[in-house]
């Protein structure tokens, strides 16, 4: 069972090294999503029982950061009128070396920390902590509301991912609150890109440095 779990969590490692590199905001939502999809499965992989709880979540979670978020970034996508991420603040190529470094130093610390046994083998907390760099480094380095939505996202799967270790001893009922208030923060950001959308025809978040009273 450790195996499959290392694999999901190394093909969500990938991902975020993907969206790091990529300048197709569709891509790095295809990304994000993916991520979700797969974060979504790792508590069944986890629990040795099936419990009803730990099924719905995980259909929670992947039915709304597979599907419906997004979605709506695929709609707030079609209505900007744009494709591509042109002038990110932190560049394609540093930013994957960034992000390839913090994965490489997660997976190097993660080894020497004093876990339990049922996790020592795990990726769980490396890859915890590499997705939080890589949301950060979406969420600080691009100028596209998109792209730091999408950020937003990445940084909150290393969270998840990181719950689970807890999640022998804390209840599911936690993660479907977060994953409540992940639904929220984003359809709040939905409103507030469609704002600067219609009044500055753009979504390029540099463009709120020039407002004056």
């Amino acid at each position: 069972m450790t195996n499959a779990l290392n694999l999901f969590i190394g093909l969500a490692m990938g991902l975020n090294l993907l969206a790091l590199a990529s300048s197709r905001l569709p891509s790095v939502i295809r990304a994000a999503a993916l991520q979700g999809m797969i974060l979504g499965i790792l508590p069944l992989l986890i629990e040795n029982h099936f419990q009803w709880m730990v099924g719905v979540v995980a259909v929670g979670t992947i039915t709304v950061k597979g599907f419906v978020i997004p979605h709506l970034l695929r709609r707030a996508l079609r209505a900007a009128n744009i494709d591509r991420e042109v002038k990110p603040l932190i560049g394609f190529v540093p930013s994957l070396l960034l992000g390839a470094s913090a994965t490489i130093g997660a997976v190097a610390l993660g080894g020497t920390l004093p876990l339990l046994p049922e996790h020592a083998g795990s990726l769980l907390v490396p890859g915890s902590f590499a997705t939080v760099v890589a949301g950060f480094l979406l969420l600080m380095g691009r100028a596209k509301a998109i792209s730091q939505v999408c950020g937003y996202l990445i940084l909150e799967n290393g969270i998840y991912l990181f719950g689970l270790l807890l999640i022998n001893s804390t209840p599911l009922l936690v993660e479907a609150g977060i994953l409540l208030d992940l639904t929220v923060a984003v359809f709040v950001i939905g409103i507030i890109m469609d704002r600067i959308q219609k009044e500055f025809d753009t979504l390029d978040t540099n463009k709120l440095t020039s407002l004056r009273e």
